[in-house]
C-alpha cells in the first residue's frame, strides 16, 4: 500500500509539472490580436505598439487583425468562438464591450465567453468641436445647443463608449443634438475635422495629435482631474458643473474563455512588462494615457461594474438602436 501511495503521489507531482512545461512552450506559432474597430483608433494604436514588442521578445509575430463592425461585436464574436489556446487575443475598449449587452442581441455572453487578461491603459475622452463651431467652452457649447435644439451634429459610432459619453452629457445638461452614425473613432474624427459634423467625444490618445495640428478644438476632458499633458484643459465636471462626470477609454486585452490559466498568466506578465517599458510608458503618457496593468481579477470586476453602469444610463435615457 505504501508503494502504491508513493506512486500516486509521484504521479500527481508529475501531472503538476506538465502544465507549467506546456505553458513554457507557448507560444510556438504566431499570435493573432483581433482589434474590433478600424485602423487608427486607440485600440489599433495600442495593439500595434504592444504587439510588435511582444513579437520581438517571444520570437513569434503578433499579427494585428482589424475586424470592425456592429460596435465591435463582429470582432468580439470571432474571439468568443476562437479555440481557447492563447493564440487569439482581443484588444478592445472595455466601454464598447460592456455597453453592447444593453443594446444588442448578442450571439455571445460578454462575461461568460471571455477571460480578462489586463487593462492596458486609461485615457479620458475629450469633448471636441470643429474650430468653426462658435463655442470655446463647455458652458458655451451647452448654451449653443439649447439655442439650436437638434441642430448640432455629434459624430459617433452608435452604441460605442464615446456615444454613451455624449448621451450622458446630453442627458445631464438637457441638450439635444443629432447623432451622425460612423464606423468608429477614426471616421468620427474625420467628419468633425472636415466640418461635416460639429462635435464628438474621442479618446485622448487618438485625438491629441489632431488637437495639436489645429484640426479639432478641445473643450474639456472627462477624467476626474486635469491631465498633465493638457493642464489648461478643464474637466467636464468643473467646466460644465457636472459632478462625477467621468468617462474614457479603457483599453484591455481579453482571450476566449477556457484559455489555460498558465497561458493567461504568461500573457499578463508579458503585456505588463511591455507597457511598463520606459519608451512605451513615456509614449503613452505623452499621448495622454495612463498605464494600468491590473490583474485579470481586477479587470473582471471593473468590467462587470462598467456593464452595470451603462445599463442604468441606457434605461434612464430610453435609448434604443434602430433595428
Amino acid at each position: 500500500m505504501k508503494v502504491l501511495a508513493l506512486v500516486i503521489v509521484a504521479s500527481g507531482f508529475g501531472m503538476l509539472a506538465v502544465a507549467p512545461a506546456g505553458a513554457q512552450r507557448y507560444p510556438a506559432r504566431p499570435i493573432r490580436m483581433i482589434v474590433p474597430v478600424p485602423p487608427g483608433g486607440s485600440s489599433d494604436i495600442l495593439a500595434r505598439m504592444i504587439g510588435s514588442r511582444i513579437g520581438e521578445s517571444w520570437g513569434q509575430n503578433v499579427v494585428v487583425d482589424n475586424r470592425p463592425g456592429a460596435n465591435g461585436n463582429i470582432g468580439a464574436e470571432l474571439v468568443a468562438r476562437a479555440t481557447p489556446d492563447g493564440y487569439t487575443l482581443m484588444m478592445t475598449d472595455l466601454g464598447n464591450l460592456s455597453i453592447s449587452p444593453s443594446l444588442y442581441r448578442l450571439p455571445f455572453d460578454v462575461i461568460r465567453d471571455f477571460s480578462p487578461v489586463t487593462v492596458v491603459s486609461y485615457s479620458p475622452h475629450m469633448l471636441l468641436v470643429h474650430p468653426g463651431v462658435p463655442a470655446k467652452t463647455v458652458k458655451a457649447l451647452v448654451a449653443l445647443a439649447r439655442s439650436r435644439p437638434g441642430q448640432l451634429n455629434f459624430a459617433t459610432a452608435l452604441g460605442s463608449a464615446p456615444h454613451l459619453a455624449g448621451l450622458m452629457f446630453a442627458h445631464r445638461t438637457g441638450i439635444r443634438w443629432e447623432y451622425i452614425p460612423t464606423k468608429g473613432g477614426a471616421e468620427s474624427l474625420l467628419l468633425v475635422a472636415t466640418g461635416q459634423s460639429d462635435a464628438l467625444f474621442g479618446g485622448l490618445l487618438a485625438m491629441l495629435p489632431h488637437v495639436k495640428s489645429g484640426r479639432l478644438r478641445p473643450l474639456a476632458v472627462s477624467s476626474e482631474r486635469r491631465m498633465t499633458i493638457v493642464p489648461d484643459l478643464p474637466t467636464i465636471a468643473e467646466a460644465g458643473n457636472l459632478p462625477g462626470f467621468v468617462t474614457g477609454t479603457r483599453q484591455g486585452v481579453f482571450v476566449p474563455a477556457r484559455v489555460p490559466a498558465g497561458i493567461i498568466s504568461r500573457l499578463h506578465a508579458e503585456i505588463v512588462r511591455v507597457i511598463r517599458l520606459p519608451e512605451v510608458a513615456n509614449r503613452l503618457a505623452a499621448s495622454g494615457a495612463e498605464v494600468v496593468g491590473n490583474s485579470p481579477q481586477d479587470m473582471g470586476r471593473l468590467f462587470a461594474s462598467e456593464k452595470a453602469r451603462w445599463a442604468r444610463l441606457i434605461k434612464d435615457t430610453g435609448f434604443k438602436l434602430a433595428r
